[in-house]
């Protein structure tokens, strides 16, 4: 039978298959994805891949897309192969793609309208063609009446309907779609199913693949390919699998269709009946309410669970399931209403009660640096197990829960269904009463699955635990004693689930839940329920994608919808407008030079007129204000130590004798020296003031001319004539500012593409690498010149450094570095993968380069070494001369063309670089 399961049977209707793999593998590092997969897929079909998270299905739907770069063997789509990028270019415009997750390939604040009129954009349609082909898409899907409305607004259903609807902008001939209907509610999972069957009656050439975790979703495909680790198990139609299966659902198929040694323990669930006795309440909510600002996440949910029921909690992501189980745990405190654990009140101090629930959350709360055995241990420790039981008690969890093989490994390292069973002992090492799981069994294979539910049977059964479970899945919730309704908020209904499936007059628990949902919705609020009559979604004449190498409409759409997102960020937009005003303020006022005001006190061991005298002369200076005089070095010691005094004059004894019998005079001079550069100020300006004063005391006693000697050197400064700090660090510090932020914005605007997953639509529209890279950056350069036009004024006004030279000659050689900042910020963004790591490595790579080998601080021509390189090349040295030209010294083009060839050659080489290193797939 084994052997039956593992070959692929042919395709129907014998005709060219719409895709084919031969010999594919895919490794993402030491993970193995995809292992020797061989498959066709036939043309015209609906084709659904089952399986649970992690077996593949994703990357092998991302390599048919044309998403993901194909590492060995071949994958040939449309009748051409995937790894040439003139046929992926070709046949873009004839596949779309849904990447997996609401709302992936979305842009949130983005409206419905705009986000399909984007994707429009990027295939070339008119404006005309654009409002009739969107009208008919949101009417077709009942979207018409929230065109309006931001993408993070809409429910699951409606976001995955806008998503199919950007898909179908184009008339594809191939529609991909990756577990479209995950954490969606049964009646937007329906009319899902529903309107894309629509489609395929009114597009019978259209191929459809689907990938599913749903086993009852398979039920509706033409086709199925069952995977599990990165293999096909087997490919047929849904009654040929049942029929070779002998099984009667695809699920007990799908486990048949394993191999031997994965479903040798497995066997069917019986949970024994609760049983009429009358229980204690071990969990109540009453009215229990949450909201955040103007969002309701719980609205008056009420609900009572015995001790020792499995109480179900189904309902779709963002029903506020997952509130509601931190409010019972203390996690969270309600906006309103209360919840009571054993009849005591929910109180996150009390940590008697909390002692007595466990809770495992969605993403699997495990400290991932630590084995299996390390994590039961710490959380022993952190529920205050006695040390005397804590290993017995360790053991026990890792028997009972199976773990004996895996206690040295790392929780990553493990099988999701590993993975589960180690978070259920981590939520149980304590002995609670209370078990509260949010949807433990998300993305698990059935054979895990059936045994955490035997486990949970147990714990339920034999030790009298309280569980409180979420799940999506409808046949997990028939295995509930309750199961509560839950939708936008609040509870709709709660009862067996046989009871409520007799209520509702249906045939299943989902039937069920959809009636209680129409119900509540009612039918003019609940979109797509009744499609709009004589709508099509057949082609109107679209015209097709531009095939030319670079279209300036996709250019300029990408960068309308970035500037459209940015405008709608207030903190990316309050970062790009006010954040360089503000470090010019800090950086202007806190980095300054000037060695004014310092304070100085005076030792005087000789306490005569002439002593006096030369307190007065330093006293006198601008440069330093004179404190009470120092009565002994203690008091030096102490003052200086404190930073009360930066200078200290010890005046010897016998100064006044020994200066007018013209003996050599020591004059201590103690300075602070923990900043060595305004130290050695200080020094300079005490040496110089030293020499003043015996010049004039040799003057007034008739020796000027021997005193002053014969040369008489005087210095002047040409261009900043009173050497103040604020007109030499002003126009450098312009250029630091111009590089840091534009490029963090530019570098995070990619990034953080990757990070949400919309990246996904670079890589399976029409649009090239070059038209991306310059719609990310048209918006940034022009804020980066209002930020330049803002820091310019400050210097002008605020900080009084007049601007001498072109204005015009500047603000030309501003825009050409704004885009050599951001066109370096992009060239950043290539190498990073988190928006965290683009912060910090944006602003190493500017800001060192900027302030240490741009001339700044120091001429690039007093550098050495790679220094001196990095100086000559990099673009903020030439954009800092042209700054302190054109401010301080009178400059103008004909003065500053030299600065300006090496800025306008870095424009093109940083672009040229980006686009080389973006990849127009994923790897």
């Amino acid at each position: 039978m084994d052997d039956v399961f593992t070959s692929n049977a042919g395709p129907p209707g014998g005709g060219e298959p719409v895709a084919r793999l031969s010999g594919v593998r895919l490794r993402y590092r030491r993970t193995e994805a995809l292992v020797d997969v061989d498959l066709s897929l036939p043309a015209g079909c609906m084709i659904g891949v089952i399986g649970p998270d992690g077996v593949g299905k994703s990357s092998l739907l991302s390599l048919i897309a044309g998403a993901r770069a194909v590492q060995n063997g071949a994958v040939e789509v449309l009748g051409g192969d995937m790894a040439d990028a003139g046929h992926r270019r070709r046949s873009c415009p004839r596949i779309a793609y849904m990447p997996q997750g609401l709302g992936k390939n979305l842009y949130p604040t983005l409206s419905v309208f705009e986000n399909i009129d984007f994707f429009a954009r990027l295939f070339g349609q008119s404006a005309g063609e654009r409002r009739q082909r969107i009208a008919q898409l949101t009417t077709s899907t009942g979207l018409a009446a929230f065109v309006d409305r931001p993408a993070a607004k809409l429910s699951g259903g409606m976001k995955q309907k806008l998503g199919l609807c950007c898909a179908l902008i184009h008339d594809p001939d191939l529609l991909i779609l990756d577990e479209p209907t995950t954490g969606v509610d049964p009646l937007s999972r329906r009319q899902f199913w529903e309107l894309i069957d629509r489609i395929r009656g009114e597009r019978p050439g259209m191929s459809v693949v689907v990938a599913t975790a749903y086993m009852a979703e398979a039920s509706r495909f033409d086709w199925i390919v069952a995977m599990d680790a990165g293999r096909i198990l087997a490919c047929d139609t849904p009654a040929g699998l049942l029929e070779r299966a002998r099984s009667e659902t695809l699920e007990a198929a799908f486990i048949a269709l394993l191999p031997q040694d994965r479903r040798r323990d497995h066997r069917a669930i019986e949970i024994p009946p609760l049983g009429t006795t009358a229980r204690e309440t071990a969990i109540e909510a009453r009215e229990l309410s949450m909201r955040f600002g103007d969002f309701t996440a719980v609205d008056r949910v009420s609900f009572r669970i015995a001790r020792g029921e499995i109480f179900g909690f189904i309902g779709s992501n963002g029903c506020g399931k997952t509130t509601t189980m931190k409010m019972l745990t203390g996690l969270l405190s309600p906006s309103n209403g209360q919840a009571w654990l054993f009849g005591r009140t929910v109180d996150a101090g009390d940590m008697a009660t909390r002692r007595r629930v466990g809770y495992m959350s969605q993403a699997f709360s495990l400290y991932t640096e630590l084995t299996v055995y390390q994590n039961l241990v710490l959380h022993a420790r952190l529920f205050g197990i006695p040390a005397s039981k804590r290993a017995a008690r360790v053991q026990t969890m890792i028997e009972r829960f199976g773990l004996p093989q895996a206690v040295d490994a790392l929780p990553d390292a493990l099988p999701l269904g590993h993975r589960q069973r180690l978070s259920l002992a981590v939520a149980m090492i304590h002995q609670p009463e209370i078990l509260i799981l949010d949807e433990p069994t998300s993305g698990v294979d059935p054979i895990a699955r059936d045994a955490f539910w035997r486990i949970l049977a147990e714990l339920s059964r034999s030790d009298g635990v309280t569980i409180f479970v979420s799940t999506h899945f409808m046949n997990e919730a028939e295995r509930c004693d309750r199961v509560a309704l839950m939708h936008a908020g609040r509870v709709l209904a709660t009862d067996s689930p046989a009871a409520l499936t007799h209520d509702r007059a249906a045939d299943t628990l989902e039937d069920a839940f959809i009636g209680y949902l129409q119900d509540a919705a009612g039918p003019c609020t609940v979109p797509g329920d009744e499609l709009a009559a004589g709508s099509s979604l057949a082609p109107a004449g679209v015209a097709p994608a531009s095939r030319r190498r670079f279209d300036p409409r996709r250019m300029i759409s990408y960068a309308r919808r970035e500037a459209l997102e940015l405008r709608r960020d207030p903190i990316r937009l309050t970062l790009a407008l006010v954040g360089s005003v503000i470090l010019m303020l800090v950086i202007g006022y806190g980095i300054n030079m000037d060695v004014e005001n310092l304070s100085f006190a005076v030792l005087d061991h000789d306490q005569t007129t002439l002593s006096r005298d030369y307190a007065d002369s330093i006293a006198g200076s601008r440069y330093f204000t004179e404190k009470p005089p120092i009565t002994d070095y203690a008091d030096l010691d102490r003052r200086m130590r404190s930073g009360e005094l930066s200078l200290a004059i010890e005046i010897p004894p016998h100064f006044a004798r020994d200066i007018m019998r013209g003996r050599p005079v020591d004059v201590g001079a103690w300075i602070d020296g923990a900043m060595p550069s305004r130290a050695e100020t200080v020094r300079g300006y005490v040496q110089g003031m030293h020499q003043h004063w015996l010049a004039h005391l040799a003057r007034q006693a008739g020796r000027g001319r021997a005193a002053a000697g014969r040369v008489d050197i005087q210095t002047r400064y040409r261009y900043n004539p009173d050497v103040e700090s604020l007109t030499a660090m002003v126009p450098g510090v312009i250029p630091m500012l111009l590089m840091l932020i534009p490029a963090m914005l530019a570098a995070l605007s990619v990034v953080r593409e990757k990070e949400l997953g919309s990246i996904t639509n670079f890589y399976v529209t029409p649009t090239t690498r070059l038209e991306f890279v310059l719609g990310k950056q048209l918006p940034y350069v022009v804020l980066a010149m209002l930020n330049f036009a803002l820091l310019t004024l400050l210097a002008v006004t605020l900080f009084g450094v007049p601007l001498k030279g072109s204005l015009v000659a500047l603000t030309a050689a501003a825009l050409i570095y704004v885009t050599s900042a951001t066109a370096l910020g992009l060239l950043i963004s290539t190498f990073m993968r988190s928006q965290i790591a683009a912060i910090f490595g944006t602003a190493v790579l500017t800001l060192l380069p900027a302030v240490s080998f741009s001339g700044m601080i120091n001429p690039v021509s007093s550098l050495e070494g790679a220094g001196r390189v990095i100086g000559e090349i990099y673009p903020t040295a030439h954009f800092v001369t042209i700054a302190r030209g054109t401010f301080s010294k009178g400059l103008g083009f004909a003065d500053l063309y030299g600065s300006f060839w090496p800025l306008l050659l870095s424009v093109p080489v940083l672009l040229a670089l980006t686009v080389v290193l973006l990849g127009k797939q994923a790897r």
